[in-house]
């Protein structure tokens, strides 16, 4: 079987506070975009239950990222699951800010259930999907959600960025979440779920990403990227998740500069 896990913008991110368990509070819109790996799970006979064959190509998984193997046997301990063959095709860049390996991990979950007629329902893989990691859970379902709590308490939200234009630019920095949450100051603002459904001629005043605090300073390129999206003529452009991809949205199509070779650039119309 084989699907296509997308990626994700942040709609704006907010941190409420921090919590006791050492993770944050938080406020974000979480938008899906086909930006897509491709994953495929097959069935195979020959290798014993709670088996699990690994490849990929495309971009390299650091060791000990692999969360589709991590999903497989997270299902195995209550399902004891017959072996299986992962291929993943990756292609969403990795440490991004684009939840690439959490939606690999959610539709891996995705595949599982279905294949074996798990008959696991939403809400029981949306909990699974946690275990693997905050963003997962959106992955489970494939519509814009407002997120709170720590990113797993979701909510549908109607944002429709249909013919929009939508830049992505990566500049290939990898910025760790302790780097992004080290001088992260907490904020209380409108909630973004609001601010998304007004027009997006409003956003560029209103929504916003408090991570871009904390790490442009460190990684001025970032900063400098913002600026060029909108001199490029973007609607609205930030940086989505911790980074390091700044995103910039287009009611017309732009006219491209060049960028670096090294610069992971995509543009779709949505």
């Amino acid at each position: 079987m084989i699907l296509f896990p997308p990626s994700k913008l942040n709609l704006g991110l907010q941190i409420i506070a921090k919590r006791n368990d050492g993770y944050h509070n938080l406020q974000t819109v979480f938008y899906q975009f086909p930006l897509n790996d491709v994953l495929e799970i097959l069935k195979d006979a020959s290798l014993g239950h709670g088996t699990c064959k690994f490849s990929s190509t495309g971009l390299l998984i650091p060791s000990g990222q692999n969360l589709c193997e991590k999903a497989y046997f997270l299902l195995h301990k209550d399902f004891n699951l017959p072996g299986v063959k992962i291929f993943l095709h990756k292609i969403i860049p990795m440490g991004a800010g684009l939840g690439g390996g959490s939606s690999d991990a959610a539709y891996a979950l995705r595949i599982l259930n279905s294949l074996f007629d798990l008959k696991i329902s939403s809400n029981k893989l949306m909990e699974y999907a946690l275990e693997l990691g905050s963003d997962c859970p959106l992955f489970i379902q494939d519509y814009p959600q407002y997120a709170t709590g720590r990113g797993e308490v979701l909510e549908e939200v109607s944002v429709d960025l249909k013919g929009i234009y939508l830049l992505i630019i990566n500049p290939n920095i990898h910025i760790s979440t302790k780097e992004a949450f080290a001088e992260i100051q907490a904020s209380q603002t409108e909630p973004c779920k609001h601010i998304v459904l007004q027009d997006i001629s409003t956003w560029k005043e209103n929504l916003s990403n408090d991570f871009e605090d904390s790490v442009f300073p460190k990684h001025v390129v970032l900063k400098e990227l913002k600026s060029k999206l909108y001199d490029l003529g973007a609607d609205y452009a930030a940086m989505s998740g911790s980074g390091s991809t700044l995103f910039g949205l287009f009611t017309e199509e732009p006219k491209l500069d060049s960028f670096p070779k090294d610069y992971f650039v995509w543009m779709n119309k949505l």
